[in-house]
């Protein structure tokens, strides 16, 4: 059994229930606290809602891949440029301990260290990542906490 940190992320529709419905299909053993975050690069869209989830798989990552793609394409996600709005988004960002470069997928995920959206939830489940938070001040990013708003149960263990 592997051990995989996968981000999720959704700024389209009903965002939380996007999430939701990955999350229950992924299993996962962890899930970081809710964050509403602004979005990079294209700034035409809505506020994302993100978190990082911890799972245990006998998958290799490539089909870990076509997992999480299949999810996407059941939640209609779209591609139709670079950093559009998005329904759900899951990216692979660690791997056990797994180095992979290749054309279609890299381990760790390549941009990791540069999203806030990524690395504060990650840092609650990892905390060795909280000191790349440091270099990301200028980003915007909330923590959602479940007594602040009800769409959002967890943070800690998933209870789906």
């Amino acid at each position: 059994m592997n051990t995989a940190y996968l981000g999720l992320g959704s700024n389209v529709g009903d965002r939380a229930e996007h999430l939701r419905f990955a999350l229950e299909a992924l299993r996962p053993v962890r899930v970081s606290g809710m964050y509403e975050t602004a979005p990079l690069h294209y700034l035409a869209q809505e506020a994302f809602l993100n978190c990082v989830c911890e799972i245990a798989t006998a998958l290799s990552p490539w089909a870990l891949l076509a997992e999480v793609r299949r999810l996407e394409r059941l939640r209609q996600r779209e591609r139709p440029f670079p950093n559009a709005p998005r329904t759900l988004d899951i990216d692979i960002l660690l791997y056990s301990n797994f180095v992979l470069r290749s054309p279609g997928l890299t381990i760790p995920h390549p941009r990791l260290a540069e999203r806030a959206f990524v690395v504060a939830p990650l840092a609650e489940l990892l905390p060795a990542y909280s000191p790349l938070l440091a270099g990301l001040g200028g980003q915007q990013i909330r923590r959602l906490h479940a007594t602040a708003a009800g769409p959002w149960p967890w943070p800690g263990p998933f209870r789906g």
